[in-house]
């Protein structure tokens, strides 16, 4: 058994000579920033109130929150819900109640067990109510449908025992963005209460497998973070692997094999134009971005020999990073640039490596026993995450000099870590012993809140993206 970007050297050989060169769908069609709404919340509003940090998750799961139904100032169909906007004030509700509860730190109760609050309410609310059900915080909002057809939502966060606004925020979106407006939301109370950054609001770009285990369909697909919204970007004709969103969102980068040939494309997600930006005859594999953008890893067998390349985001020549007998693989830059941990079995089996940017001071920090495979550095910059083969496959994490080393997940064969924007949750994929099913799957960085993703068919090689502006 082989972890999948080692497997993937083998694709080369096995697929077919002749498939379609185009195999784009339509394209997703962003409907760029979301636009925030005034509010005339005060700055000591916004800074008072309970606060607390990563290391104190017991505090935070004390905290109940009420999330009753948004309300409207009047009820008008749009075009995403015809049943008007109070239906759709209670849909995002439930989206924002699922989202703190799922996330394993809060215990939210949502619009369908609570009385509905009135549009004059949101500002006023009546606390001894809320205070008699035993909510600490109360979330209250509205929707609202413009002349123009989009929609204005906003959010409040409230302290029930102190009677006290801590935060509001308004945004006007697209009727189909409403979801965008609930994760905003879901952000905005996660962070207020956490002190954290949020990651609500962004997506993940993934692929989408069907068809028999000898002739698997591989597609580039995306959702949302908590796994709606799907849409495939590839039509199929062509296998697609490892895609990585661009530090800004706009971009998706992933692999592609067209008429047998391993190419790098960069798919701009606005457009749905891609552009090529390598092709090789040699096996490739693994393409990363640089923190900046400007630049891409990958891994390239010449010669029985792997080594890691960088090259321009817009193409052009590519510069060998390593040159070292063996399978060198990966490459995850760490969030300012500077290094690269990367995997290697030049020691005689896969291990994790860390570089400086430029190739130099390659240097081994897995010595924990087993194999390190597909790292990749978090977001926060003080930890790696990677899959840990000892038996099974698991995610583990470590500190970026190796030590500290704690599994997360105890499956079968889990590998891939991609973090979440904010660098406390960590996704993966995993594969069903005897079945060969695999779906994805997330964790928080205690090891704790392990869930799977709602996928319309069979998902691997998961990429969290930035969150969304």
């Amino acid at each position: 058994m082989k972890p999948a970007l080692f497997a993937a050297l083998l694709l080369t050989a096995a697929f077919p000579a002749s498939v379609m060169a185009q195999d784009l769908g339509a394209p997703i069609g962003e409907d760029g920033p979301v636009e925030r709404a005034a509010t005339d919340a005060s700055q000591a509003q916004a800074e008072e109130g309970i606060s607390f940090t990563v290391t104190d998750e017991s505090a935070w799961q004390d905290i109940g929150i009420a999330i009753p139904a948004f309300a409207t100032d009047r009820e008008r169909a749009t075009p995403a819900n015809e049943a008007g906007t109070g239906a759709l004030g209670r849909e995002v509700a439930r989206v924002i109640t699922a989202n703190l509860r799922n996330n394993g730190l809060f215990k939210p109760v949502g619009p369908d067990s609570l009385p509905q609050p009135g549009f004059t309410q949101i500002t006023a609310p009546t606390f001894d109510a809320w205070s008699g059900r035993g909510a600490e915080m109360l979330v209250h909002g509205y929707v609202r449908a413009r002349d123009d057809g989009k929609l204005v939502v906003g959010c409040y966060l409230y302290d029930v025992a102190l009677q006290n606004e801590l935060v509001r925020e308004g945004w006007v979106v697209a009727a189909a963005d409403w979801r965008r407006a609930a994760h905003k939301c879901s952000d905005l109370i996660f962070s207020r209460l956490t002190g954290e950054s949020p990651f609500f609001d962004s997506r993940i770009a993934y692929i989408a497998e069907t068809g028999p285990k000898d002739r698997r369909v591989k597609r580039l697909a995306v959702m949302d973070s908590d796994g709606a919204n799907h849409r495939f970007l590839t039509l199929g004709s062509a296998t697609a692997l490892t895609p990585r969103y661009s530090p800004d969102y706009s971009k998706i980068l992933y692999l592609s094999y067209v008429d047998g040939n391993p190419r790098i494309y960069v798919y701009d997600i606005g457009t749905g134009k891609q552009t090529l930006v390598s092709e090789n005859r040699n096996p490739t594999i693994a393409p990363r971005w640089s923190p900046d953008g400007k630049s891409i890893l990958y891994s390239m067998g010449v010669a029985g020999n792997t080594d890691i390349y960088r090259v321009p985001a817009t193409g052009g020549a590519s510069v060998k990073l390593t040159d070292n007998p063996g399978i060198d693989v990966g490459g995850s830059f760490s969030p300012d640039g500077s290094k690269i941990v990367f995997e290697s079995d030049r020691s005689g089996s896969q291990q994790c490596y860390v570089m400086d940017a430029d190739g130099k001071n390659q240097k081994r920090i897995s010595f924990f026993g087993g194999r390190c495979a597909t790292p990749e550095w978090s977001p926060r910059g003080d930890q790696i995450a990677f899959t840990r083969i000892a038996g099974d496959f698991n995610v583990a994490v470590m500190n970026t000099g190796g030590g500290g080393m704690r599994v997360l997940t105890r499956g079968w064969q889990d590998e891939a870590p991609t973090w979440a924007p904010n660098g406390r949750i960590i996704q993966f994929f995993r594969t069903e012993k005897n079945t060969g099913r695999s779906g994805i799957w997330q964790v928080d960085l205690t090891g704790q809140n392990e869930r799977r993703l709602p996928t319309p068919v069979d998902a691997s090689d998961p990429a969290w993206g930035p969150i969304r502006p």
